[in-house]
């Protein structure tokens, strides 16, 4: 949500696997085995895919999903293959969700090697106009001085920084300077794991651009999506 206006801005697609016998499954539970065997990239092909072509969907049916922006995780050996920015163009032609409506989430870890293939595909992910962000910042890989080197959209800070907001003093600061230090750079800030309405509260004083985490929504099915943009709530 806008931080702004109260608004929804944008959803972020989480999997999950109903599996026949245990249940519902996290991505604690499997995804670590799918990297294990290989099947991450498959995985994250259909990931992306299937929300891409929901969104549109959602988009057609529904005014105020219009400009809403699907953030979709993109894993580290998804990102090294060097056709992914084929992948990326091939799943928006045959969604036809507009590039900018998407947006890939990367960890910081995987972008902060000195390589210059990795500035390479971001630049063009760019160009095609999808929007990229950091996701989890804060947990350790880097310094935002590095971020001015790639074509950066936004970052998110990571939950284990904002949920100790007004409970430890350093990591209140850490939230400031991060949030201070990327508008300097031009780069939008989410704030994840926002869970009360005091870390709310802090975040807007910092003047951060946009929120998430379960005082604001816990996760939702695909209906349960549609029922809420239809609702249009404000915050």
């Amino acid at each position: 949500m806008s931080l702004h206006t109260g608004k929804i801005t944008g959803f972020e697609a989480l999997v999950r696997w109903q599996h026949p016998q245990h249940g519902l499954q996290y991505p604690n539970q499997f995804i670590a085995t799918a990297e294990e065997t290989g099947l991450i990239t498959r995985l994250c092909q259909w990931v992306i895919r299937t929300a891409c072509h929901q969104f549109y969907q959602w988009q057609l049916q529904i005014p105020e999903g219009k400009n809403v922006i699907i953030s979709i995780n993109l894993s580290g050996k998804q990102f090294s293959q060097p056709n992914i920015v084929e992948q990326i163009q091939q799943i928006l032609q045959q969604t036809n969700l507009a590039a900018s409506n998407l947006r890939l989430e990367i960890v910081e870890g995987v972008i902060m090697e000195d390589n210059n293939s990795i500035s390479t595909k971001l630049l063009q992910l760019r160009n095609l106009g999808v929007q990229l962000s950091i996701d989890d910042f804060g947990t350790g890989y880097s310094s935002l001085a590095r971020l001015y080197h790639f074509p950066i959209n936004g970052l998110k800070i990571d939950r284990s920084c904002v949920s100790r907001i007004g409970i430890e003093q350093a990591r209140s600061e850490i939230v400031e300077t991060i949030i201070t230090l990327a508008h300097k750079l031009n780069i939008d800030v989410t704030a994840e794991g926002v869970e009360t309405s005091a870390q709310l509260a802090y975040l807007k004083t910092l003047q951060c651009e946009y929120a998430q985490g379960f005082f604001i929504s816990r996760s939702l099915s695909s209906d349960q999506v549609e029922t809420l943009l239809k609702s249009n709530p404000q915050w």
